[in-house]
């Protein structure tokens, strides 16, 4: 992600169209280091500025949201509410391809003279700011002072002068020609992607890149590696993006991964073949809802990472449980030899003289082959055939209980298996209370008095939180994937009718998808597959090139007596083999 001087020349574009010309009505500072302006443009309709200098995210677009303010405001919040409450926004500009921006303002001063002021915002990473400075650009304040303890490079404290710090010499962009280019990016020994943007303002790591790919160049190879001709593309390649801009030919979009957003830019991205994008109308509503939904993936991470773990130790514990299980099976191989002992004393044993400490016998189970029986000399022939029938005996039952508890200790990793593809799939807090629930019903954890498991009508009815995922085919069929264990149950057995097509990931933990056939028998083709796909990406084995998967009709799908929700058996059932891509597949959002 990189809000680079691509992007800022995007939002100083549309800042200008929406704001020149209108009032700050408010000022307020929600954070230390953020400031939201309220402005009354000329179209006398009210609109907010989000102004922020925080290190990790330098930002600044448009919204419709508030936030809350402290009680008592900043004193920088008060300077600016002193100078430029009612103030006229005459521009909003940006030097070249530079991460600054400067709102030029004009207000009135004590003595009703007209007095210009500039809001300088700089978005720089660890370095941003806000800066306040009057019209011969001298620092009234700033909302991050910076003293020469901080910095050897600029001091920004009140009665400085502003200017922009220019720490290594780079071209800009916006006039650079190829003889410079050549010059400043292609004599460089280092990576092509590096060169170009350590070497010209504005172009981040993503722009680089993406200057790459368009000229059919590895961004990781050397500069030193490229030809006159090569290199002549790449600049061409480099030029028509920065047309663009001069154009104000902005295409504001995302880049959506498996797991969110991604990337985010003013141009579009072609280095990312495959996956989605969402075009936004505005550079503002790009930025908001690219932070928006990473805030929100992160704060789901934050609050999964508990249950993740929860899972985590107890899939090792049952895989413990487990191999130690299979250890003690191994243990009970030798009953049948045993029981042959046995056998074979109480056969054979009548001629041994007392005090034999072995018998040697003909195995009548193997073509008469002698084996040789050791024998406790303590004690008679047939209390010695009484002692290996007692170990059989003992190693059997224990061979029987093992048996059974080896399959309960398969089903809970299995279980648990899909509760954590469960827990990656899930996309707010209803599905995590859904995955905690099921946790507690199976005494994971600690169970809550009115943690009960809602019905069916709750979780699908008019006011449903969580519901399964709804996509459309490209032949126009509906397409059901259950998020959890509890969802797979209730797609498979209540929503589904009996002709309707089951699919799962085969032999996998994963979701069950159903295609409602709509009263036909068979679908297309192309519907087979895209539903075969959702099932092989919702699945443990979704990084995986190729997946097998089952699918069938679902009144072939049973579920046996007392097993764990979105556990089924079936016999007849087809196979095919799919990638995991979606790409193309229509997500209905309801």
């Amino acid at each position: 992600m990189a809000l680079d001087g691509i992007v800022v020349a995007n939002i100083v574009h549309e800042l200008n169209s929406t704001l020149a010309g209108g009032r700050i009505n408010k000022i307020a500072q929600p954070e230390k280091d953020e400031l939201l302006l309220t402005i009354k443009g000329q179209d006398r309709d009210a609109y907010k500025l989000f102004l922020s200098a925080g290190a990790g995210m330098p930002l600044i677009y448009l919204t419709e949201g508030s936030k809350p303010s402290p009680i008592t405001a900043p004193n920088f919040c008060m300077l600016l509410r002193k100078h430029l409450t009612n103030g006229k926004i005459l521009e909003i500009t940006q030097p070249g391809l530079e991460r600054v921006v400067f709102i030029k303002i004009e207000h009135m001063d004590e003595l009703g003279d007209l007095k210009v002021k500039y809001l300088i915002i700089e978005l720089m990473g660890k370095h941003s700011n806000i800066i306040f400075c009057d019209d011969s650009m001298t620092i009234i304040d700033s909302i991050k002072r910076v003293s020469q303890f901080m910095s050897s490079v600029r001091e920004v404290l009140p009665g400085r002068k502003y200017f922009i710090p220019e720490t290594v010499k780079k071209l800009d962009p916006l006039t650079a020609d190829y003889n410079a280019f050549k010059k400043n990016i292609l004599s460089k020994a280092m990576p092509v992607g590096k060169a170009i943007y350590t070497g010209l303002t504005g172009i981040s790591p993503l722009a680089a890149n993406e200057i790459c790919y368009r000229a059919s160049i590895d961004s990781d190879a050397s500069t030193s590696s490229l030809d006159e001709a090569m290199g002549l593309h790449l600049y061409r390649s480099f030029e028509r993006i920065m047309e663009q801009v001069k154009n104000k030919d902005f295409s504001p979009n995302i880049i959506i991964g498996d797991k969110g957003p991604v990337e985010f830019s003013s141009i579009e991205l072609t280095c990312y073949p495959g996956y989605e994008v969402k075009t936004c109308s505005t550079a503002s509503s790009m930025l908001e809802t690219y932070y928006a939904e990473k805030h929100a993936l992160s704060v789901m991470q934050q609050k999964s990472a508990d249950l993740r773990k929860l899972v985590a130790n107890s899939i090792e514990r049952a895989v413990k449980k487990y191999d130690l299980q299979l250890k003690q099976l191994q243990d009970t191989e030798k009953r049948d030899k045993y029981k042959l002992y046995g056998e074979l004393i109480t056969a054979y044993g009548y001629g041994l003289e007392e005090g034999a400490k072995e018998l040697a016998a003909q195995n009548y189970y193997n073509n008469n082959e002698e084996i040789r029986i050791p024998l406790d000399p303590t004690m008679s022939p047939m209390d010695n055939a009484k002692m290996y029938f007692e170990k059989y005996g003992k190693l059997k039952r224990t061979y029987e209980a093992l048996s059974s508890l080896i399959k309960e200790t398969e089903d809970e990793i299995r279980h648990l298996e899909s509760i954590r593809v469960s827990l990656d799939m899930a996309a707010n807090e209803h599905d995590l209370n859904e995955l905690k629930r099921e946790l507690m019903e199976y005494g994971y954890i600690k169970k809550k008095p009115d943690a009960g498991r809602p019905s069916a009508k709750d979780r699908y009815g008019k006011n449903a939180v969580s519901k399964p995922l709804h996509y459309v085919s490209s032949d126009g069929y509906h397409i059901y994937v259950g998020k959890n264990n509890y969802q797979n149950e209730e797609i498979t057995f209540k929503l589904a009718g009996g002709g309707d097509w089951w699919f799962h990931a085969k032999n996998l933990p994963g979701s069950h998808v159903i295609v409602k056939s709509e009263g036909t028998d068979m679908l297309p083709d192309r519907t087979f597959e895209e539903a075969a796909r959702l099932a092989a990406y919702y699945s443990s084995a979704r990084n995986a090139d190729k997946v097998e998967v089952d699918y069938t009709k679902r009144k072939n799908i049973k579920k046996p007596n007392g097993k764990v929700p979105g556990f089924v058996i079936y016999s007849t059932n087809y196979s095919m083999v799919v990638d995991t891509d979606i790409t193309g597949i229509r997500k209905i959002e309801d």
